[in-house]
């Protein structure tokens, strides 16, 4: 894929990557329960998100990436005395902030290696190891049509079931599609995905049916 470097403001984008060798990166809860804590750290500044899970020794993501952002530290109207550390990834939009000549635009690219470096960082101290954990650089896939979405988002909530870890995508509680069935807050776009498939009902039905999985992974180059 060219220029590996780079995510686009306004595109969507599967993005996924897997333990180095096969290796596990979700060991226990604890261990989900972090890098979803980092997710929303480093990416929710920067990206929506439509669906994911986290599996063993890999995981899978549906994001937009955000337009017209900038980091919050950078408005002329910031005060001085805030904690630098406690704000330095939030961003907000152009058009609802006074922002200085030289404010700061996020690099997508550069939030998702924050992410994989500190909790490989964390996993290394708990693991008493060293090295990478991830294959490097992590994948990602452009999406650019409605079809692909609905298709990309059916493979995410899937997947547990393609590895054999469950039945159905409700059963696996590490991914998105609990959420999108609740009522409950979440900061997920759900209201999105159910567009994508016009109401929950026709949601949960496709959700049942048949899915290609070889032909989705040869088209996402998996």
């Amino acid at each position: 894929m060219a220029n590996q470097n780079v995510l686009v403001s306004g595109k969507y984008y599967h993005i996924y990557n897997r333990g180095i060798n096969g290796e596990d990166l979700f060991r226990n809860e604890r261990d989900y329960e972090h890098f979803l804590f980092l997710y929303s750290k480093f990416i929710e500044p920067i990206a929506e998100t439509y669906s994911w899970v986290l599996m063993p020794n890999h995981f899978h993501l549906l994001v937009r990436i955000k337009e017209n952002i900038v980091y919050k530290y950078s408005r002329v109207d910031f005060p001085n005395d805030e904690d630098f550390n406690a704000v330095k990834w939030e961003t907000v939009p152009i058009q609802k902030e006074i922002v200085s000549d030289n404010a700061k635009s996020p690099e997508a690219y550069l939030h998702f290696s924050h992410l994989f470096n500190a909790y490989a960082k964390n996993h290394n101290i708990v693991s008493n190891r060293h090295g990478n954990i991830f294959e490097r650089p992590f994948k990602r896939r452009e999406i650019d049509n409605e079809v692909y979405l609905k298709n990309v988002v059916i493979y995410i909530h899937n997947n547990p079931v393609h590895h054999g870890f469950c039945e159905h995508p409700m059963e696996y509680p590490w991914s998105s599609y609990l959420s999108c069935v609740s009522v409950k807050p979440t900061k997920l776009f759900r209201e999105a995905v159910m567009g994508w498939f016009d109401d929950e009902a026709n949601f949960q039905y496709m959700h049942n049916g048949k899915l290609e999985v070889e032909a989705i992974e040869q088209w996402l180059e998996i």
